[in-house]
C-alpha cells in the first residue's frame, strides 16, 4: 500500500478548481504524514476527539475538514482550528457554531448538507427544507459563520446512471441558491462530494471538493 503513490494518482486526475480532502478519519498518524511529505494538506476527520488528538500532534499548517456527522456539545473542541465544517444539516447546528465560534473570536466556515440519497441513513437538509430556511433569514444575523457552499453524498450504489442523476440535482441546485442567496458572495462556491468509488462523476458534475480516503490510504482500520 504506497499512500504517496495512490495520492499521486488520485491529485493527477484533478482538473483545475477541484480540491482533494484526503480522508484521513481512522487512519494513524503515520498514514497522514506520508500524505503530508508528498504535499498534501487537507484532510478529513468525522470523530471531534479524533481530529483533536491529531491536529495536537500533527504539522499546524494542515486544514481540517469535519466531514462527519456533527453534535452540538461537540462543537466547541473543533471550533478554534477546524478550516471548514462539511455537515450543516440543521439550523439549529449552524446556531450553535455561530454561538461557539464567537466566543472563539472567529468565523467559521460551513457547507450545508443535502440529502440527495436515497438512503435513508445520510444527513442532510432536503431541498426543500433547505430553501424554507434561506428564505426565512434568519441565517444572515449569524456573523460567525461564513456559508461556503454545499455538501452531498450519493447513494452507495454500482449504479452510475443513478449516482450521476444525484450529484446534477445537487449541482443545479447549488446553481440555484448561489442566484438566490449569495450571488455577491465570493466565498459561496463549493460543492462537496464525490467520494472514492464516485468522484469522477462528481467532478463532471461540478464539484469543487472530493472527499477521498480508502483509495489514498487503504481500507480503514476501525
Amino acid at each position: 500500500m504506497n499512500i504517496a503513490e495512490n495520492l499521486q494518482q488520485v491529485l493527477s486526475e484533478l482538473p483545475d478548481g477541484v480540491r482533494l480532502v484526503a480522508i484521513s478519519k481512522f487512519h494513524p498518524n503515520e498514514a497522514i504524514e506520508e500524505a503530508y511529505r508528498t504535499g498534501q494538506r487537507i484532510f478529513g476527520e468525522s470523530k471531534v476527539q479524533e481530529m483533536t488528538a491529531k491536529y495536537e500532534s500533527l504539522p499546524k499548517d494542515i486544514e481540517w475538514h469535519f466531514i462527519g456527522h456533527l453534535q452540538t456539545n461537540k462543537i466547541k473542541f473543533i471550533v478554534p482550528y477546524v478550516a471548514l465544517i462539511h455537515g450543516i444539516d440543521s439550523y439549529k447546528l449552524l446556531v450553535e457554531v455561530n454561538k461557539q465560534a464567537a466566543k472563539a473570536g472567529k468565523v467559521v466556515n460551513c457547507l450545508l448538507q443535502l440529502h440527495i440519497a436515497e438512503e435513508e441513513t445520510k444527513f442532510g437538509f432536503s431541498f426543500g427544507e433547505c430553501r424554507e430556511m434561506l428564505a426565512a433569514g434568519e441565517w444572515k444575523t449569524l456573523s460567525n459563520i461564513q456559508l461556503c457552499g454545499l455538501m452531498g453524498m450519493a447513494t452507495n450504489t454500482d449504479d452510475n446512471e443513478q449516482i450521476e442523476k444525484e450529484f446534477c440535482s445537487l449541482s443545479s441546485f447549488f446553481k440555484e441558491v448561489k442566484d438566490s442567496w449569495f450571488a455577491d458572495t465570493e466565498a459561496f462556491r463549493e460543492l462537496s462530494m464525490g467520494m472514492s468509488h464516485d468522484y469522477h462523476q462528481a467532478i463532471a458534475a461540478g464539484s469543487t471538493l472530493i472527499r477521498v480516503g480508502s483509495k489514498i490510504f487503504g481500507d480503514r482500520t476501525y
